[in-house]
């Protein structure tokens, strides 16, 4: 795989940068949007959940921010990957390239988005009065692990979609439930244990929740926690690439 993304880099760099550029064409404002959406978002939310619901939390803004920022990336790189494969459907029946390459990009521009809005998260937290120590390194691992995850992901859902336009319906109703399902402005420490175990079962939360024991809590999540992601990230990945090895020569006649 590797070996073969070395061999097209040129195409894949050409990728990244069209992406990026299309995303933001004609618009004022330009890559600050990648900053400003979900900002947004995250000032809506801190005004009604603490205002209007009387919710109160050390550092909410932190945590509402932890929750948006992690969720936001999963949502955006899925949902733009989903449809990598039928939107360059235009080069890969002419040319023979690895089809994986237009998911990476994809992938690679919503990854810089996340980037630029990660600075902006630290630096909330310095206004929050967060306390930096070295454990923030360890996000390195949630951060890389849910890029992963993402592709892997992604690479199902562009594959289905080849085959199922349904996909890109049930994937907006799936990932809205999600988000509620994710503990991004509500705490689940009320309740019950079992309840609280359920959460693990969804991938996002454990992104979300690692990202909160760091900044918030500083503490460093268990082994088993650790465990868990990888055993998520490793499942998708392995499905994701044997769909696209599966059915590499039947995408040619879906599109």
């Amino acid at each position: 795989m590797f070996k073969k993304l070395l061999q097209h880099r040129f195409l894949f760099e050409e990728l990244v940068k069209r992406d990026f550029k299309t995303k933001y064409k004609r618009t004022v404002l330009g890559v600050a949007w990648s900053i400003l959406s979900p900002l947004s978002m995250l000032l809506v939310m801190r005004l009604v959940f603490t205002h209007f619901f009387g919710l109160r939390m050390a550092h909410y803004t932190t945590y509402l921010f932890c929750g948006n920022l992690v969720f936001s990336f999963f949502s955006e790189s899925t949902s733009q990957g989903m449809a990598s494969l039928m939107s360059n459907a235009g080069i890969f029946t002419k040319v023979n390239v690895p089809k994986y390459l237009f998911l990476f990009s994809k992938n690679v521009q919503v990854f810089i988005n996340f980037g630029l809005t990660l600075l902006v998260f630290f630096l909330f937290c310095a206004f929050d009065g967060i306390t930096f120590t070295w454990k923030f390194i360890l996000l390195l691992y949630p951060i890389l692990g849910l890029a992963l995850f993402n592709l892997g992901v992604g690479l199902i859902l562009s594959a289905l979609f080849v085959f199922f336009r349904d996909i890109q319906y049930l994937w907006t109703i799936f990932v809205q439930l999600l988000m509620y399902m994710s503990a991004i402005f509500y705490s689940i420490d009320s309740y019950s244990t079992a309840a609280q175990n359920l959460f693990l079962l969804n991938p996002v939360y454990l992104f979300i929740r690692y990202f909160r024991k760091i900044v918030i809590d500083g503490t460093i999540p268990s082994a088993w926690f650790h465990l868990l992601m990888l055993l998520n990230i490793t499942v998708v990945l392995i499905l994701g690439f044997r769909m696209y090895k599966k059915n590499n020569h039947k995408f040619l006649y879906y599109v």
